[in-house]
Formats: C-alpha cells, structure tokens, sequence
C-alpha cells in the first residue's frame, strides 16, 4: 500500500500569538489549545511570534515545532512591540481565519470554540472577547476601564473591552490596515473602517501564572493617548467607494 502523501493544503485558522519572555507559560499553552482546538472542524495552525525574547522561549517554540505538525513559528530580529509581532503574524499566517490571543496564559484558548461559532453568523466578520471579571490587580483593572472609556469616547465606540487581545477576525482584512505601533489596541475600530461586522463575546480571563506585565499602566496610557489622535485622523480621512461599473 502507497504512503499517503501528507497535507499540504495551507490551514483554515492560524493562531497568531506574540511571545516575548514567556518560557515559563508556552508549554501550558500550547496543551490548552490543542485541547481546545480538538473540536474545530476546521483546519489550524499555530504561529508562534518570537519578539525578541532574552529567556528560553524561541527554545522552547522551536521545540514544540518540532513536536507538533500544527505548529509554526518566526523569530523577530530584536524587541519590536506587539503590534510587530502581529503584523509579522498576520502577513506570514496560512489561515484566512485568525484567531489573537497573549501568551501569558491570561488568555483562555476554551472560549475559541465560541467565538468561532459566532464568526460568519448574521455577516459577523470578527469577534472580540470581553474579559467581564478581570483577574488583575485593581490599579490595572481601573486603568483600562478609564482607558477604555477615553478610547471610546475619542473614536466613537462602543467595544467593552479593546484590551483582550482573544479576537477572530478576518486575515484579508487586517491585511489593509495601517500598521502602526498601538495598532492592535484599535483592531475593532480599524476593522469596522474596513467594513467589518463586529460582535462582542464574554470571554475567561485568568491570573497570570508565571512571568511579569510587558508594560507601565502610565506609560502605556500616554502613548494611547497619541494613538487615539493617529486613529481619529484616520477616521475622519478614511475614503471609501463603490464601482458604478466596468469594462472587463
């Protein structure tokens, strides 16, 4: 009997995930979401993006590349921020579905399965998770929801939660956003520029289990507040238009 050849054929859903010193949190992760993922009847890969990272993480996702056919992983040239590291993601991912999430555990790859059921229903083409009990430190929890309210008040929003980076979205799309630094902290604004149809779904958050927060809540505050002014500029410039007709 012939060997069947193995499938080549490039996966339904890559999930994009930026690391940046999370040795102690990748392992676990990667079990989590083969579980959770075990019950998608879609195809699915797993994009690991190495930022920079001075502990043993690029060690450690090379070695469950080698474990795992679901698997892959790029290695950035030095520390670039999150938004790099999903810009990275987005343009070298195989899957047309993508699904953000953090690398530090906070993240519950179970809740995937239902924001992937929500995707593509009524013309949904992204889901956001809505981390509805926060499990960090009080002084965090009201710096976001301040944030957040700002954030929404500035670009005219109405998203719960901008800064639960567990999102499905469409790669076609983000392909055609700006990138820029703070960019994902934006993914539902810019999205909906874009023509995006974007629902809201409770998600789990939990503690962080090992490692430290990559960023300072005032530092992070004052760099949203020029962000904020980069994306208000966009929407009020933002052109959009429809062909009347063609010759073909």
């Amino acid at each position: 009997m012939r060997a069947s050849l193995p499938d080549t054929s490039p996966p339904e859903i890559s999930l994009v995930i930026p690391v940046y010193n999370e040795e102690g949190n990748l392992p676990v992760l990667a079990e989590e979401i083969a579980a959770a993922m075990a019950g998608v009847a879609r195809s699915w890969e797993v994009l690991f993006v190495d930022d920079g990272s001075v502990d043993a993480s690029l060690e450690i996702i090379r070695s469950l590349a080698e474990d795992s056919p679901h698997v892959r992983f790029i290695s950035l040239a030095g520390n670039h921020g999150q938004s790099a590291a999903f810009a990275a993601g987005f343009r070298e991912a195989g899957g047309e579905i993508i699904i953000t999430m953090d690398a530090d555990l906070q993240n519950d790859p179970a809740d995937i399965p239902a924001m992937l059921a929500i995707y593509g229903t009524g013309g949904v083409t992204m889901v956001a998770g809505w981390r509805a009990n926060r499990k960090d430190a009080l002084a965090k929890r009201m710096a976001s929801k301040i944030g957040n309210a700002i954030r929404n008040a500035l670009s005219r929003e109405t998203i719960k939660d901008t800064g639960c980076s567990l999102k499905v979205m469409r790669r076609d799309m983000l392909l055609r956003l700006p990138v820029f630094n703070g960019m994902h902290r934006f993914f539902p604004t810019l999205l909906r520029l874009e023509g995006a149809v974007v629902a809201e779904v409770k998600v789990n958050h939990r503690p962080r289990r090992s490692g430290v927060s990559k960023y300072g809540i005032w530092d992070r505050a004052r760099k949203t507040v020029l962000d904020l002014l980069a994306v208000r500029w966009l929407q009020s410039r933002h052109i959009t238009y429809s062909i009347k007709e063609r010759k073909t």
